[in-house]
């Protein structure tokens, strides 16, 4: 979404507190901040609108399947369109809303993984015909207590050709009290045929600035400091996601032993690099200008010291692998160099560095990083592949095409 949602608070009910606690044991943050409401989603705009504005003309589709990356909101959003669907407000007698109460005992039960009408089934574990027998068994008795019988299918790319088989008529025309919503990594897996029954969804990775600002409200909810810096290293190495960036804030704020009112400074950049194994962002400059210039026991030398220091072969030819890019970008795209949320020290030597090398010097560099990338994380020994990655690109930087003879 545009604008970013507060975390919230689940209901007394679910078992959630203002802290996360339950019982007073502790509740990691990808649990304690999951989304109860279409607001609280964010980074999807696309699908909360259509979504809101079918429940609320009363437009339900009979299947649902929503697809994406891990940790980007399928489950999340299936349980908000359970608690939709079902909701009867405070009074017991609304109808479907988009935007559930959180106070009536369906949205209550749905909310604590409690309610008897709402089933969810793992499809990694429950691949079997005999599996989706007994969901297809199951729907012709109406729903308990709820508006809708709900089921939820999370991984359902991983259910056997038969199972999917079984499924297609019930799918098609299931009974008016029984929804089906499927969550899937796998798009490409699912059959053509569950797919044209189903309404989908596309869950899109969260972009950057949108992750930085929910964690930022995050942290300042859990009394924790960060730097803008190592905010943004979180966000980075979330990719997108916004249950692992949750999974490596709460990460950062334990290893710095900060949170429940402690006051022992803010996180800092060398904090999360060292809690991640990155290399530290100017002897990644250092190491990428000493290959690209052919000095290989400058470029050795700052690799084992990055080792010796925490960080990981993989992680360090990923770095140089951003960096390339980076400056292959503000080669085609000098601007981009300006843009406000690039530190000043990568601007300074981005610009430098990019002056003097050529467009073909980067896309070499690229490839073979690229293709060493993949060989470090096959190899017995990492950082001996990194290294003799590093020996073949500084060859490969030192050697200069011969010129062309003149003359017979």
């Amino acid at each position: 979404m545009t604008e970013t949602a507060p975390p919230e608070t689940p209901p007394a009910s679910s078992g959630g507190s203002p802290k996360g606690s339950e019982g007073g044991s502790y509740q990691v943050f990808a649990r304690k901040y999951r989304p109860y409401t279409f607001a609280g989603l964010i980074g999807q705009d696309a699908m909360v609108r259509t979504l809101t504005n079918a429940i609320g003309a009363d437009r339900l589709a009979q299947a649902y399947i929503l697809t994406g990356v891990r940790g980007v909101g399928k489950t999340s959003t299936a349980r908000i369109i359970a608690r939709a669907l079902n909701c009867t407000g405070p009074d017991g007698k609304d109808g479907p809303t988009p935007e559930p109460c959180g106070e009536c005992e369906n949205c209550r039960a749905i909310a604590g993984d409690r309610h008897v009408d709402v089933l969810e089934m793992d499809a990694a574990s429950r691949t079997g015909i005999d599996d989706i027998r007994e969901v297809i068994d199951s729907v012709r008795y109406r729903p308990t207590m709820a508006r809708f019988k709900i089921y939820i299918i999370d991984e359902v790319h991983m259910l056997s050709k038969p199972a999917f088989n079984a499924l297609l008529k019930t799918l098609e025309e299931p009974p008016e009290h029984v929804k089906f919503i499927f969550a899937t990594t796998e798009i490409r897996k699912v059959p053509v045929t569950v797919l044209s029954r189903c309404q989908r969804f596309d869950l899109r990775r969260v972009d950057m600035e949108t992750l930085s600002a929910h964690f930022a409200g995050i942290a300042e909810k859990e009394d924790a400091k960060i730097s803008d810096v190592a905010l943004r290293l979180i966000v980075r190495a979330a990719d997108g996601s916004v249950r692992d960036g949750l999974s490596l804030l709460d990460q950062a704020i334990s290893h710095a032993g900060q949170g429940a009112g402690k006051e022992d400074g803010e996180i800092t950049e060398a904090e999360v690099r060292a809690m991640l194994g990155l290399a530290d962002r100017s002897k990644s400059f250092m190491l990428l200008e000493a290959v690209l210039v052919g000095d290989v026991v400058q470029a050795l030398d700052l690799l084992d010291r990055l080792y010796r220091e925490g960080a990981d072969p993989a992680a360090v030819l990923g770095d140089l692998l951003e960096i390339t890019h980076w400056l292959t970008r503000i080669k085609v795209a000098p601007d981009a160099a300006d843009a406000p949320q690039v530190p000043e020290m990568e601007r300074v030597r981005g610009k430098d560095m990019e002056s003097r090398l050529t467009m073909a010097a980067l896309a070499r560099t690229w490839q073979m990083l690229l293709k060493g990338l993949q060989e470090v994380r096959l190899a017995p020994s990492p950082i001996q592949a990194a290294e003799m990655i590093l020996v073949r690109l500084a060859h490969a930087a030192s050697c200069r095409p011969r010129k062309k003879r003149s003359g017979g």
